[in-house]
């Protein structure tokens, strides 16, 4: 990451949500959803207790992404995690434990 998206994304951390624009499957559209966050030291997540939303089909097919958090403007990349430890040590600080959740890891822009 990017050290002066770090040093301002460590200044908002603690707001534990952000504004996530994501772009539609099929027409590209950009929506918003407000959803849970944690940064990890240097790495950004974000969470869904339900991976069957249409923000995490949308991330996943296009992984351009755009978080607002505080006043801050971050853009980059979501990777969904498929490592079950990753994801449910992320979850976790998260709050979130269910069988049906799913997380991505945010690699932001410099």
């Amino acid at each position: 990451m990017e050290p002066n998206a770090l040093t301002r994304l460590k200044r908002v951390a603690g707001k534990q949500t952000t504004t996530l624009t994501h772009y539609g499957r099929k027409t590209g559209k950009p929506h918003e959803v407000t959803i849970w966050f944690v940064l990890d030291h240097d790495k950004f997540y974000i969470g869904t207790a339900t991976v069957n939303r249409q923000w995490v089909r949308n991330v996943q097919k296009t992984p351009k992404v755009r978080l607002s958090i505080a006043g801050e403007m971050f853009e980059g990349n979501a990777r969904f995690l498929t490592d079950r430890a990753e994801h449910d040590r992320i979850l976790t600080a998260m709050g979130l434990m269910r069988d049906n959740t799913g997380s991505f890891e945010v690699t932001l822009a410099a």
